[in-house]
């Protein structure tokens, strides 16, 4: 394994295992939670909407969007920490998170290695799990790859899944992320889906993507000389991405257990975003919106 690779490994894991989870206590806050959820700002398609402050898409008929100003409040009523500058696209079984981070330029030019990189997740989950035990959450098993990572040169669009599993169920897990690589960063798209219905959903959301595109002087077609170069490539992407900038910095350790601690993992996501929310995105976004 390469040297940097292994110096990455108790930071990044956490960071590349942490994605929104939904749940809820009982019926009464499980309503009470569709009922906020469906007096957000919506912006229902087909329309054009703003990512964020650097992109925009275009949203399907039957599908929404959730500005920026508002993305933080849909993941605290689902039970995570409401995140600034989240983006949130529903469609009728699933939703998107997109998220800016401004990392720099990040060359492309690197060659992927799957096996590798597997090992260093599987190595580095084993540290994650020693701070997940410590605050008594549930131990996390990476399985494999359910898509291994590859990357489009054209699209500049770096995506793969990963096969997991939680120490307190038997439910199979994917962690689906894509990277969309822009003049001073990349924009994260991570998928909460159901496995049943992940195939399906991966396909709809890449073909929703192809209308992605970054604003005027955000694309990264547009790099100038001078501007802000990533300290890591791909591999480091996929690996947590920000975690390759904590290593060299020193503060990995903080970084980690503030993930483990603060982050709920992707483990109930996808079982929990069918059965609590499933028919509420299908009536909000598939059919006529909500008043």
């Amino acid at each position: 394994m390469r040297g940097w690779m292994r110096a990455l490994l108790l930071a990044s894991i956490a960071a590349s295992a942490c994605a929104p989870q939904l749940g809820f206590a009982d019926e009464k806050a499980e309503e009470a939670a569709r009922a906020q959820i469906a007096q957000l700002p919506w912006q229902h398609g087909p329309a054009q909407g703003a990512v964020g402050t650097k992109a925009r898409l275009a949203i399907p008929d039957k599908m929404a969007l959730l500005p920026e100003s508002s993305g933080g409040r849909f993941l605290e009523l689902n039970g995570n920490l409401p995140t600034p500058g989240t983006t949130i696209l529903a469609g009728r079984n699933w939703f998107a998170v997109f998220n800016f981070h401004e990392t720099g330029y990040i060359k492309d030019d690197e060659k992927l290695d799957a096996n590798e990189l597997m090992e260093a997740m599987k190595e580095g989950q084993k540290h994650s799990n020693e701070e997940r035990l410590k605050r008594g959450l549930p131990q996390m098993y990476t399985d494999g790859w359910a898509v291994e990572p590859h990357y489009d040169g054209q699209s500049k669009q770096l995506e793969w899944g990963v096969k997991l599993h939680s120490s307190d169920s038997s439910e199979p897990i994917v962690n689906y992320t894509m990277r969309l690589l822009g003049r001073r960063g990349n924009e994260s798209v991570i998928l909460v889906s159901s496995p049943d219905t992940l195939n399906a959903d991966i396909q709809e959301l890449r073909g929703i993507l192809k209308s992605f595109d970054f604003n005027d002087g955000e694309k990264y077609s547009e790099f100038r000389a001078g501007d802000h170069v990533a300290e890591y490539g791909l591999s480091a992407l996929v690996l947590g991405g920000a975690a390759a900038a904590a290593v060299k910095a020193g503060w990995w350790k903080a970084l980690l257990a503030m993930l483990a601690a603060g982050w709920k993992l992707v483990a109930a996501a996808a079982v929990a975003f069918v059965a609590v929310l499933g028919k509420s995105l299908r009536r909000l976004f598939g059919g006529k919106p909500a008043a």
